[in-house]
């Protein structure tokens, strides 16, 4: 059998989706030399109480829209689907049930994310299902994992990469932000995730709320071939 296909794992709430998250995971596939980069929206995230999200079902959509575009791009609904707390160790584990042995698994986080890695859940499994591949922050210091991460670091360095990418200063809440107060998102997301949000009057403005309907043919529009399970378009 050939080498391991290597499949990046990209999760978040995406609320909404951005182009820091796109340029980080192309930047991550390039540098890790990923056959594919999987989207996957947060369920119910432990951080966060659910009321403070947009529907599940809007992120789901503005990731498909936001992904589409991409041959190497999917999204899966894995997180989405699953009842409870979304704790990034149990979608491994389903993962790696589902794709089997013959995928390695790379997770794209921040920083910041995983500098903190230490207090999430079961951090000891996380390093035996993945390799992580750390987006660096522009005047972020690698070495800063060690202080962070202690033992772990020390037992799994060889399981970090850090990825350098592009500067770019964006955020959700800064997008959620410029949209209650009217201000241009343009260019900070994807054209059809700028639509969608103004269409289905997310974040407090536009003309929505749109039916669900409506949020069906979005997809539709998105691409034809997209469903329910891990991945989300044909031959992926």
């Amino acid at each position: 059998m050939g080498s391991a296909k290597r499949v990046g794992i990209m999760g978040g709430t995406f609320d909404p989706v951005h182009i820091g998250h796109l340029i980080a995971a192309e930047s991550a596939r390039e540098a890790a030399g990923l056959d594919r980069v999987v989207f996957v929206p947060a369920g119910e995230p432990p951080h966060k109480a659910k009321e403070e999200l947009a529907p599940a079902r809007d992120r789901y959509v503005m990731t498909l829209l936001a992904t589409v575009g991409h041959p190497s791009f999917s999204v899966s609904r894995i997180e989405l689907d699953r009842q409870g707390k979304s704790y990034t160790v149990d979608t491994l584990e389903a993962l790696h049930k589902e794709l089997g042995d013959a995928v390695e698994l790379y997770f794209i986080l921040g920083s910041d994310a995983m500098a903190g890695l230490s207090g999430w859940h079961r951090p000891q499994r996380l390093f035996e299902l993945c390799r992580f591949l750390v987006i660096r922050r522009p005047g972020w210091d690698p070495a800063r994992l060690r202080e962070s991460l202690g033992g772990l670091y020390d037992a799994h360095r060889d399981r970090i990469q850090v990825v350098d990418v592009p500067g770019v200063d964006v955020s959700s809440s800064e997008i959620r932000a410029r949209v209650r107060e009217g201000r241009s998102i343009r260019y900070l997301v994807p054209e059809m995730v700028e639509r969608y949000i103004r269409e289905h009057g997310l974040y407090g403005r536009g003309q929505g709320p749109v039916p669900a309907a409506a949020a069906g043919e979005e997809t539709a529009r998105a691409g034809s071939s997209f469903r329910p399970g891990l991945v989300s378009k044909d031959g992926e």
